[in-house]
């Protein structure tokens, strides 16, 4: 995904301190030093479809999005990543949401308050798992509880050498094992310490939920 549009960037730093739907498109463009009005309103507009910025129903302001879900009166506004076990890793972080999923609140209701993030599974590698009664297919949305810390059989969402993976995770003394649950047989990834330092192995959460294509 490309990087924000240099516009974009301006009126989300604007919202960081101002409330930026109060504004004509005028004000809007002067105070985020666009060239013209309608420029302004239109990445606004943009910037509210990606879900980067949005109105708090208890205030009424603008908010800009930590990257995280966002909750509208019981939908929760979920950021789509990118998608893992495709080549190299996007950046987890807010210039590259793609997009949203809303989904009910009572669907991941023990994660509500937590940071959630989705990605799209590319491959088979977890087609066997069982996610909260869920295998994992191509074109599949994982959710990923970015504050939970992961534990033996958990399934991770992890960075090995800038590649972006869903396996289970194992860990025993300084070994870790991320394991494949899947018809095709692959073999487990393991890494040692000295792997894990040198390769700048990352888990960048847990896998919750799955959303059926």
């Amino acid at each position: 995904m490309k990087k924000m549009n240099e516009n974009q960037q301006k009126i989300l730093k604007l919202a960081e301190s101002e409330d930026v739907f109060q504004m004509t498109p005028t004000k809007l463009a002067d105070k985020a030093d666009i060239n013209h009005a309608f420029k302004a309103q239109y990445h606004l507009r943009e910037l509210v479809k990606k879900g980067l910025i949005y109105k708090d129903l208890e205030s009424g302001v603008s908010r800009v999005s930590d990257g995280g879900s966002i909750n509208l009166g019981g939908l929760l506004s979920i950021p789509v990543v990118g998608s893992a076990n495709c080549g190299p890793a996007r950046e987890l972080a807010q210039e590259n949401v793609e997009g949203y999923l809303r989904i009910s609140e009572k669907f991941v209701y023990k994660y509500r308050n937590h940071k959630l993030i989705a990605l799209r599974s590319v491959g088979d590698s977890l087609n066997k798992a069982d996610i909260d009664g869920f295998n994992v297919e191509e074109g599949d949305y994982v959710i990923v509880d970015c504050e939970k810390e992961p534990q033996n059989g958990d399934y991770v969402l992890s960075v090995i050498d800038d590649a972006a993976n869903f396996k289970r995770f194992y860990k025993q003394g300084d070994e870790i094992r991320l394991v494949s649950e899947s018809t095709l047989e692959l073999p487990p990834i393991i890494l040692h310490k000295e792997d894990v330092d040198s390769i700048g192995y990352v888990i960048n959460g847990v896998a919750v939920k799955v959303i059926k294509r």
